[in-house]
């Protein structure tokens, strides 16, 4: 079973995942009648459903790859709607986001297929797919790991785009960024994968648990 969520962030989860990009407040309330802020924006961002930057002067939320999750999860999950319904279209529904994942299982489907994978990802979709393939490559806390693995997990990212983000990364402190040092055991995806930052090609790169 997942995580239940109240009516709102349940509505907000679905939101974010049907536009698939950043969203800020002052649109998802045009969109919906509502902002995503207080406890409910709080309880997303720690689950990890839903990552928050202030854009301008209001808070923009975009979906992660685990909101996406939960939200599959959900649709197919044999349980009521979220607790404390005040409409019956509620229950109604989940009844049709059911059938739908009958649907999906039926052709194979997931969501991202059916309402289209997005081809641009937004500046923290890409930041956090780097954070977590770097988790999945490390052993430990800071250690160095390569570019061309770390590239290799990052989906439809293009090359332009997370190089954009690493150096936005490296600028602030984020990441650190390294040329390898034994020049000799280089192979052409090395190469391939490093990013040039002053001049000199960084193929390796560390992230502090935050």
């Amino acid at each position: 079973m997942t995580n239940r969520l109240g009516h709102k962030q349940t509505a907000a989860m679905f939101t974010l995942l049907v536009l698939g990009r950043e969203v800020p407040n002052p649109e998802l309330r045009e969109i919906v009648g509502f902002t995503l802020d207080s406890k409910d924006r709080v309880e997303l961002n720690k689950h990890g459903y839903v990552t928050s930057r202030k854009r301008g002067r209001a808070l923009a939320h975009t979906i992660t790859e685990r909101g996406v999750a939960w939200c599959q999860s959900e649709i197919g999950e044999k349980t009521p709607p979220p607790p404390k319904a005040r409409s019956l279209l509620v229950p109604a529904m989940y009844l049709v986001l059911r059938a739908f994942d009958e649907y999906l299982r039926g052709e194979k489907l997931n969501l991202t297929d059916v309402l289209g994978q997005r081809s641009e990802l937004t500046r923290a979709q890409i930041e956090q797919r780097i954070k977590t393939a770097y988790r999945k490559l490390a052993g430990s806390n800071r250690e160095w790991v390569g570019l061309v693995d770390l590239r290799s997990m990052l989906g439809e990212a293009t090359t332009e785009d997370v190089d954009t983000v690493l150096k936005e990364l490296s600028r602030t402190g984020q990441v650190s960024l390294v040329p390898e040092s034994n020049r000799k055991t280089l192979t052409t995806a090395d190469h391939e994968a490093a990013i040039r930052i002053g001049g000199e090609d960084n193929h390796l790169i560390s992230i502090e648990a935050s």
